[in-house]
């Protein structure tokens, strides 16, 4: 596969030298340079670098005479669009993963059969550190199930007093049986150690909140979820989920200053991420 990746970018003479057949019609992104925030080693959060993309795209001939009009071929800027989407979804750490996540989006075009497409991050050395992949449009089909859109859950705050309630399991199960998937978010520690640096601060806070799910999750016998993916399975598998937020708010689009850090705003911020059917808190009141 890495000669057919090569002459993917390549000339289209040189494509057909080798193929036996006439390349494939193709449109093409040569080194678009985006500024985004990613990585998965420490010093690399709260860093912007520069990511390069180079993008062919193999599209099915047009029937007919295209007639010099736009909404018959693949836009250039539908390349361009995919990747300011994927990029705003959420802070990544992997460009595997994002690369995989654009290359689908691409293939959802009707036009798109297959997708050619080579990251590198062009700011961690002297050199450039990159992955290339290619995508069809039976890959596309095969990952149609995690594609869908996931339910609109209901998302609730547990305050502490809520948690003490001798009557609380009986009140989450009401909650749940309102319809909308269930998703919970726990209330603040009593107490936290304190740290002299906001970074330090920062990651003991989340901690704590998750130590909280942790503990709302082992009361009512419920899943601890903290990624995307996690929420997404307990959902569509009707099962409620407490949300451990220290990744989600790390890898949030814009950084982990842009989420509140009370637990309620926070929570109220999670339920408007997800498109929540509602946001509501349940507090130690009967």
């Amino acid at each position: 596969m890495s000669d057919e990746v090569r002459l993917a970018f390549a000339h289209p003479s040189d494509r057909a030298a080798t193929m036996g057949v006439a390349p494939a019609d193709r449109i093409s992104l040569h080194d678009y340079i985006v500024e985004t925030e990613i990585g998965a080693f420490q010093q690399e959060r709260g860093q912007m670098q520069r990511l390069r993309f180079n993008v062919a795209v193999e599209v099915a001939s047009a029937t007919g005479a295209i007639a010099d009009d736009v909404d018959r071929i693949l836009s250039y800027d539908r390349i361009t669009e995919a990747i300011t989407a994927e990029l705003a979804i959420e802070r990544l750490n992997l460009l595997e993963t994002l690369a995989e996540r654009v290359a689908l989006r691409i293939l959802q075009e009707p036009q798109a059969q297959r997708v050619f497409l080579r990251i590198e991050k062009l700011d961690r050395g002297p050199f450039a550190l990159g992955v290339e992949i290619v995508r069809a449009k039976d890959d596309l089909a095969r990952s149609a199930p995690d594609q869908a859109p996931a339910p609109r859950p209901r998302v609730v705050l547990v305050t502490d007093t809520a948690l003490a309630a001798p009557d609380l399991a009986a009140r989450i199960d009401d909650l749940a049986a309102m319809g909308a998937p269930l998703i919970l978010c726990a209330g603040a520690a009593a107490t936290a150690p304190q740290a002299t640096t906001e970074e330090a601060r920062l990651q003991i806070a989340l901690l704590s909140a998750d130590q909280m799910a942790w503990v709302l999750a082992t009361q009512i016998g419920a899943r601890v979820a903290a990624t995307r993916t996690e929420i997404d399975w307990a959902m569509r598998h009707g099962q409620i989920s407490v949300w451990a937020p220290a990744k989600i708010v790390l890898d949030a689009v814009g950084g982990p200053a842009t989420v509140p850090a009370d637990p309620q705003a926070r929570a109220a911020w999670f339920a408007t991420l997800l498109g929540a059917v509602a946001f509501m808190v349940l507090d130690g009141t009967p």
